[in-house]
């Protein structure tokens, strides 16, 4: 599957960005799909995740309340809804995929084997 991430740009704090990932070259409801996001000189760190056939998500605990995951099955498009942005959520943001993630790995990048080529995020003070 090929992944498409958009919708990044530079936004003050407490602005909103949708970002979107589109999957393309293969079944998109047999995947599980992830973001991610790396800072400069820091890990790359779950953000969301959806699972597509089914009707589970997960937020990184201290994102919840600001970050919301959605899907579009019917345009293969998942959806990272992100509020009241701050500095510090400045990172480049990236869409990940896998048919095979278990739940109790889903923070787990090596968990995920197909990835998107990223999205940059800045917010300003």
């Amino acid at each position: 599957v090929q992944l498409q991430a958009s919708g990044g740009g530079s936004v003050q704090a407490g602005g909103s960005l949708r970002l979107s990932c589109v999957a393309s070259g293969d079944t998109f409801s047999r995947f599980t799909v992830a973001w991610f996001r790396q800072a400069p000189g820091k890990e790359r760190d779950f953000v969301a995740s959806i699972k597509i056939r089914g009707d589970y998500r997960d937020i990184e605990e201290s994102l919840k309340g600001r970050f919301t995951i959605s899907r579009d099955n019917a345009k293969n498009t998942v959806y990272l809804q992100t509020d009241s942005l701050r500095p510090e959520d400045t990172a480049v943001y990236y869409c990940t995929a896998s048919s095979s993630v278990i739940r109790s790995n889903i923070a787990s990048r090596t968990a995920y084997g197909y990835w998107g080529q990223g999205t940059l995020v800045t917010v300003s003070s």
